[in-house]
Formats: structure tokens, sequence, C-alpha cells
């Protein structure tokens, strides 16, 4: 049905494009003059085709060209690095079009915004959250759509950041010798993304820092735990030896 009606409305622009010279925007379709708008998006003339598809969004409220011009606007701003409006344009045509066919782009691009503004892992994680959440979106409401694989694989990928931070930070409070507060940061990753690239050097390190406090029946419980875990991990050949250790007292 898109490529279809991409086609109509690339004819019609054609036609116009060739024929129209100076005419009067004022009198032109809804078609024309989104061919037009869509005309300077393809030549990357984003900030043009900006202008174009918000006066075509003034002037043709209610036609049907409107979910159109609405998800190129949002592409526009998407295009331009611009990915607060970008997100914010791609929701509203979530919202506001829920039965438009651009509604399943219009949600990947939104997780997509969201990624592009992740920042390090250092600073505020709030627009890493939202992406998360606006891919398990686009999974659960389209879960046949190719995308989905890519979909998980940054899910992993932002989850792992998410995870980098709170390690980081059990790391600091250890050096730092803030044992308490360091395995509560431990306790915390493990809780909260036990499959991320991190699990296994943090509960390896709380095992340490257990057996280092003479907090052995908690540190034998943990180690075992590793292994149930991470059978294969990096840390499971230092963890057997320490199980034994533990074991004979």
């Amino acid at each position: 049905m898109k490529s279809l009606k991409y086609l109509i409305l690339l004819t019609t622009g054609i036609i116009f494009i060739n024929c129209s010279g100076s005419k009067d925007l004022t009198s032109l379709t809804p078609e024309e003059r989104f061919a037009l708008a869509k005309e300077k998006f393809d030549k990357k003339d984003y900030l043009e085709a900006i202008n174009e598809f918000e006066n075509l969004m003034i002037q043709y409220s209610g036609t049907g060209i409107i979910d159109d011009a609405q998800y190129y606007l949002a592409y526009c701003y998407f295009k331009r690095d611009e990915f607060i409006k970008a997100a914010y344009e791609f929701s509203k045509l979530i919202r506001d079009y829920p039965a438009s066919e651009y509604v399943k782009d219009a949600q990947f691009m939104l997780a997509e915004s969201y990624y592009e503004l992740s920042p390090h892992y250092t600073l505020d994680q709030r627009f890493t959250e939202k992406a998360i959440e606006e891919y398990q979106a686009f999974i659960d409401f389209f879960p046949d759509d190719p995308r989905v694989k890519e979909a998980e694989k940054k899910i992993k990928e932002l989850n792992d950041k998410l995870a980098k931070k709170i390690y980081e930070t059990a790391e600091q409070y250890r050096r730092m010798n803030y044992i308490k507060s360091a395995l509560i940061y431990y306790d915390l990753l493990l809780e909260k993304y036990p499959d991320s690239k991190y699990s296994s050097s943090a509960l390896f390190t709380k095992i340490k820092l257990l057996v280092e406090r003479s907090r052995n029946s908690e540190a034998l419980e943990e180690a075992k735990r590793y292994l149930l875990r991470f059978p294969d991990g990096e840390y499971a050949k230092e963890v057997q030896k320490l199980i034994q250790q533990l074991q004979k007292g």
C-alpha cells in the first residue's frame, strides 16, 4: 500500500515539477505540495523540506496526505541530527495518527532517535532508558518485523551501558574502601542486569570482598551461584579453587 501511495505521489510530483514552473503554491493540490516537499527531502535539502512539510500540514490539515508530511517532517529532523525534535515528531505521528501506515516505521525511528541521544555512561541515562523502552515497544507491537533483531541487539548494548554505570560506581567505592557501598552496587547490577557483560566480574569481585572480610559462608554461597550462572565464565576456575578452600574451612 505504501509503495503504491508513493508511486501516485511521485507521478503527480513529476508532472507538477515538469509543468508548473513558477506556479503559485497556494493553487497546488495536497499531492503536488507533498511532491515538492519530498523532492527537497530526496535532495537532502532538509531545512527547506522542513519548511515545506510544516506549511503543508497547516494548509492541508485533515487531508490524506497529512501523516506522510508528519513522518517526513520527523525524518528531516533525524537527518539533521536534531534528535529531540525528531523524537517529538515521530511520537506525535504515533499518537495523532495511530491508523497510519507509518506507525511501525515511526516507532522504530522514535527508538533510534533516543538511541542517538544516549550519552556517555557517566552522564544522566534518561535517554538510554527511553531508547530501551521504545525499542521494546517496537518488539512488542511488531514482533515479525525484520528489524526486531536490530532492536534486541541495541537493547542489549544500552543495558550494558546502564550496567557499566553501576559497575564503575561499585568499583569506585571498592577503591575508596567503602566496601558496604560497593557490595550494594554489585548486588544492584546483578539484580537489574543479570545478563550484562559486567555481571561475571561484579559477582567475582563480590566473592573476593566477602572472603577478605571472613564472611566465608556468604562467599561460599555466592561462589556456587557464580558457577551456576557462569559455568564457562572467565573466573570459573578461580571460583572452583575458592570453593575448595572455603569448604576445607
